[in-house]
C-alpha cells in the first residue's frame, strides 16, 4: 500500500549486487525502508520499482543515489569506444606503465591490460613544458589531420591527455572544442585529473572516457521518468553532485555505492560517542571495509583492480564476500567461499529459483540463523530443504555432514574478514581491539561476534535498519564540489595569504559551479588540503592547508618515516579543493524506554559454534524498546537484516535503537 509523505523527506537510493535499497527519512527521524531485487541487466528497473511502490515515482523530492554501474563496467572491462590523444611520442604510456612490479619474484608477469587498442592511440605534434612554456604549438594542420582520423575511427568517447596539461590546459582546451562539433563525450585531462604524473592521469582520463557511455546511458533513462533536478548522485568521496556533473565525470562515481554507508557509519559514530570505529558492510554480492578515526577516511588517489586512478575517495577495501558467495572445493580439496557469486539471478540455492550451488545465505539458513519465514518480514520465503540439499552434495565431496559444511563455510568467510580487518588496522599503526565493530549490510550481524572473538575486539555496533544502512548514508550526505591542480611550489614557510593564493583560482571556480546548481553562497564550506614532499623525494604525505602548513609537514614526516629534515625546503606538490553545502547529517528517532524484560518472539532451532543443535530465542527488533538487555545466544530479526548474537555476548539497545553488542561479564 502506497503512503502519503510530505515534501520534506529525504530519499536514498542504494543498488546492491542482489537487493536495491530505498529510505524514506522523515522529518523526526522516522525511517521507512524498502527493499527489492536488483535487475544487473538493467539498474535502473529496480530503482523506479522501489519507488513507483511507495508512491514517490512522480512528484519534486529529490534523490540521492548511490550506483554501481560505473564500478561493474570498469570491472569487466565494458564501456563505449575510446580514443585516446596524446603527445606524440607518449602513445604507449597506458601500456609500459611504471617499472613497480606488483609480484616480484615472477618470471611470467600477466601482460599488462591494454585498454585501448594501439590503433586508437594517437600521438599528436605538441608540447608543453612542466614549467607551462609552450615548446611546440598545436598547429592547425595538426589539429585537422587528427580529426580526420578520429572521424574514420568513430569513436563513442574522446580521452584527451596531453603532456604537462595541468601546468596550461590550452592544448586540450582547443583540441576538446574541436571535438564537440561531434556527438562524442570528450574527456580532458586537465578537467578530470589536473594533476602530473603521466601513467595515472592517463589512466583516470581513459577511464572517464570509457565509462561515459554506460553511466551517460543509465542516468539518462533515470531522468526521463524523474527528471534531471531530482536525481543526485553519490561520489566516491562522500558526497553527492548532479546528474549531468556524474554524467561528465562518471569516474567520480567508481566507489558511488559503499561511500554512504561509510559516511553514515562515521556520523552514528559520533552519535552515540563511539568515534573510532571499523566499519564491515556485508551484503549479497561484497563486503567493504574502513576504518573511521573521528572523521570519514578520504584519501586524493586510489588503486581499482590494479589500475591507479587519480579521484578523491572513501578509504574502502572491498573483498569478494557476501551472503552470495558460492561455497566450492578447489583441486587441492579445500574448501573455498568467493568471490563468484549467485547474485540477485538466481540467487543462492535457498531461494529457489534455480540456484543449485551453496552459498553463504544458505549456510546460515542452514544453521538455523536466519529466521525461518524467510527475509523480507517473510516476503521473501526460503527453503530449507533447498539449502540443505546444495550442502549436502558440497559436503560429499568434502567428506562432511551438511552442518559441519555450513560451519565450515562461516570459518572460511570470517578468516578471509579477519585477515583484511587485521591488514587494514596495522596500515594505520593499531590493533583492531583498540576500537569497536560496527556492522551493516544484509548479512554484518550475523558474523559480527565470530570476527570480535577473533580479533579481540570488545564492543560491536549495529544500526537501525542495518541491511539499507548504505541507503540511509545517501539520504544523510551533502553536496559536494571537488578539484586538484598540481603547482609546485617550493617554501619554506606559508603566510596565511600565500596559502590562499594557492587554491583561490579552483575556490572561485567551484563556488561558481555549485551557486550555479542552486547552492547558496552562506551555505558553502570550503577545505583546503596539500601533497606535500621534501625536494627530491617522489611520493608526497597530504596534510590541510592553513596556520603552521610546514611545521605540520614536518611533524607527519616524522611520524610516518621516523625523521625530519627542518631546515630543508618543502614543495607543495599538488593543492585540492573541497566545496560542500551544508554539512552531513544523520537523523534517527530516539528509541523509546520501557522498564520491562525482553520478551522473545518465539524460539528457533539452531546450531551454534561447536555441538549440536539448540533451541534459541527470536527478538523482533521493533519491539525492543531503548536500554533493554538481552544475552546470547538469540537472533535479532527485523525487515533488512538479521543480528546473531552468540554465547558470552550481551546485547543492549541504545538511545537511538542502535544494538550494543559486548562480552558478557561473569
Amino acid at each position: 500500500m502506497k503512503r502519503r509523505f510530505s515534501a520534506s523527506v529525504k530519499i536514498g537510493v542504494d543498488t546492491g549486487g542482489t537487493f536495491t535499497d530505498l529510505v524514506v527519512v522523515e522529518r523526526g527521524g522516522a525511517l521507512t525502508v524498502v527493499k527489492v531485487p536488483s535487475t544487473p541487466e538493467d539498474p535502473s528497473r529496480a530503482v523506479l520499482s522501489a519507488l513507483e511502490g511507495l508512491g514517490l515515482l512522480k512528484g519534486s523530492t529529490p534523490l540521492i543515489h548511490g550506483t554501481t554501474v560505473a564500478t561493474n563496467a570498469f570491472l569487466q572491462g565494458r564501456g563505449g569506444r575510446t580514443v585516446l590523444i596524446t603527445t606524440r611520442g607518449f602513445e604507449d604510456v597506458l601500456v609500459l606503465g611504471r617499472q613497480a612490479r606488483p609480484q616480484l619474484y615472477r618470471l611470467d608477469p600477466p601482460a599488462r591490460k591494454e585498454w585501448i587498442p594501439a590503433g586508437r592511440r594517437l600521438g599528436i605534434e605538441e608540447r608543453i613544458a612542466a614549467s607551462g612554456e609552450v615548446r611546440l604549438p598545436l598547429s592547425r594542420g595538426s589539429m585537422e589531420r587528427t580529426l580526420r582520423r578520429i572521424r574514420r575511427l568513430r569513436p563513442d568517447a574522446v580521452a584527451i591527455c596531453l603532456l604537462h596539461a595541468y601546468a596550461d590546459p590550452a592544448h586540450e582546451k582547443r583540441m576538446a572544442a574541436a571535438l564537440r562539433r561531434s556527438r562524442c563525450h570528450v574527456s580532458e585531462s586537465h578537467r578530470v585529473a589536473g594533476e602530473f604524473r603521466e601513467f595515472e592521469r592517463t589512466c583516470t582520463t581513459v577511464a572517464n572516457a570509457k565509462l561515459a557511455k554506460p553511466v551517460d546511458g543509465y542516468l539518462a533513462a533515470l531522468q526521463r521518468t524523474l527528471g534531471s533536478r531530482r536525481l543526485r548522485i553519490m561520489a566516491s568521496s562522500g558526497g553527492w553532485m548532479t546528474a549531468s556533473r556524474a554524467r561528465s565525470l562518471p569516474v567520480r562515481t567508481l566507489l558511488s555505492g559503499p561511500a554512504g554507508g561509510v559516511g553514515a557509519a562515521s556520523l552514528l559514530g559520533k552519535l552515540v560517542a563511539c568515534p573510532e570505529l571499523i566499519t564491515l558492510d556485508m551484503g549479497g554480492t561484497s563486503t567493504d571495509l574502513a576504518l573511521c578515526l573521528g572523521e570519514v577516511p578520504r584519501v586524493p588517489r586510489t588503486l581499482l583492480d590494479g589500475v591507479p586512478l587519480l579521484i578523491p575517495t572513501l578509504d574502502i577495501r572491498s573483498l569478494g564476500a557476501g551472503g552470495g558467495s558460492i561455497a566450492r572445493r578447489d583441486a587441492g580439496g579445500a574448501l573455498r567461499v568467493g568471490p563468484a557469486s549467485a547474485g540477485a539471478e538466481p540467487g543462492p540455492a535457498c531461494y529457489a529459483r534455480g540456484g543449485k550451488e551453496p552459498t553463504l545465505t544458505d549456510a546460515h539458513l542452514a544453521l538455523g540463523r536466519l529466521p525461518e519465514e524467510g527475509l523480507l518480514g517473510g516476503k521473501l520465503p526460503l527453503s530449507l530443504e533447498h539449502a540443505r540439499a546444495a550442502l549436502a552434495r558440497l559436503g560429499r565431496s568434502l567428506g562432511m555432514g551438511v552442518p559441519e559444511t555450513a560451519r565450515g563455510i562461516l570459518r572460511v568467510v570470517e578468516s578471509s574478514l579477519e585477515n583484511s580487518i587485521r591488514s587494514l588496522a596495522a596500515g594505520k599503526g593499531l590493533v583492531p581491539g583498540s576500537l569497536a565493530l560496527l556492522v551493516f549490510g544484509g548479512a554484518g550481524g550475523l558474523h559480527a561476534c565470530a570476527l570480535a572473538r577473533r580479533l579481540g575486539i570488545e564492543r560491536i555496533l549495529v544500526p537501525p535498519d542495518p541491511g539499507a544502512f548504505s541507503a540511509l548514508g545517501l539520504a544523510s550526505s551533502a553536496a559536494t564540489w571537488e578539484a586538484s591542480r598540481t603547482i609546485l611550489r617550493r617554501v619554506r614557510r606559508l603566510t596565511p595569504a600565500q596559502s590562499d593564493a594557492l587554491t583561490s583560482s579552483l575556490e572561485e571556480e567551484g563556488k561558481r559551479a555549485m551557486v550555479r546548481e542552486g547552492h547558496p553562497a552562506a551555505s558553502l564550506r570550503v577545505v583546503r588540503e596539500a601533497d606535500a614532499r621534501y625536494v627530491g623525494q617522489s611520493h608526497e604525505l597530504n596534510l590541510p592547508l592553513g596556520p603552521g602548513f610546514t611545521r605540520r609537514f614536518h611533524e607527519a614526516h616524522r611520524r610516518e618515516f621516523g625523521y625530519a629534515r627542518r631546515e630543508e625546503e618543502v614543495e607543495v606538490v599538488t593543492v585540492r579543493v573541497r566545496i560542500a553545502s551544508g554539512a552531513p547529517r544523520l537523523t534517527l528517532r530516539k528509541a523509546p524506554r520501557v522498564r520491562r524484560p525482553a520478551a522473545p518472539a518465539g524460539v528457533q532451532r539452531c546450531w551454534l559454534e561447536t555441538g549440536p543443535a539448540r533451541t534459541i530465542p527470536i527478538y523482533d527488533r521493533k519491539l525492543l524498546p531503548g536500554g533493554i538487555s538481552l544475552n546470547g545466544p538469540a537472533l535479532i530479526r527485523e525487515y533488512s537484516a538479521t543480528a546473531y548474537v552468540a554465547p558470552g555476548f550481551r546485547c543492549k539497545v541504545g538511545a537511538f535503537g542502535e544494538l550494543s553488542l559486548t562480552r558478557a561479564r561473569g
